[in-house]
């Protein structure tokens, strides 16, 4: 699937399913839907909150891809997928549903994914968007995170953004306490 289809799918479940509007809150990958969904369908979407979402392009994403490619069965070696939890801090009791889906993951849908998340620019709607954002990052991430993030707020007047102390790519998975209670205080009246 592309970001586009997704968030049209995603788009005709909150017109269907919720009153309208809503908060969005989108992690990684999901952030960058989080930000294509406000930026897109603004009467949908009342707040968003974008947790390190890259919305710089990697360099040389064709090389990236091809060594992705090269590696895919890997992803389906139990030992390999639990690496790759280990680095994207899934918890222990996460670990079981993370193998498996790791397992039955096609190498398709995998370069498809990854083509789409390292491609991601900010979408011309972004600097638009009329709701209140919240963006968050780790000090720990990749510098090309945090510059997405300050990105993503220079980009959009009035976005609030935090760089969050201790955390890479995971602060939900990091930090989950801390991160409902910051939804809770961004939430508030």
């Amino acid at each position: 699937m592309s970001h586009d289809q997704t968030v049209s799918e995603l788009a005709s479940v909150v017109e269907r399913e919720t009153e309208r509007p809503v908060t969005v809150v989108g992690f990684s990958l999901g952030a960058q839907l989080a930000i294509l969904l406000a930026a897109s369908r603004p009467d949908l979407v009342e707040r968003v909150a974008v947790v390190s979402a890259q919305a710089k392009p990697t360099r040389a994403p064709a090389l990236t891809l091809g060594l992705l490619s090269a590696s895919a069965p890997l992803a389906k070696r139990q030992w390999f997928a639990k690496l790759q939890a280990t680095a994207l801090f899934i918890p222990a009791p996460l670990m079981s549903d993370y193998l498996r889906t790791s397992a039955h993951i096609s190498r398709e849908t995998l370069l498809t994914t990854v083509s789409e998340n390292i491609r991601f620019t900010e979408p011309p709607g972004w600097a638009m968007f009329p709701g209140a954002a919240l963006i968050l990052a780790g000090t720990g991430e990749r510098g090309f995170m945090k510059k997405s993030a300050l990105s993503l707020n220079e980009s959009l007047p009035g976005s609030e953004l935090e760089i969050v102390d201790g955390c890479g790519h995971g602060i939900p998975l990091q930090r989950p306490d801390w991160f409902a209670q910051r939804l809770r205080s961004w939430l508030a009246p």
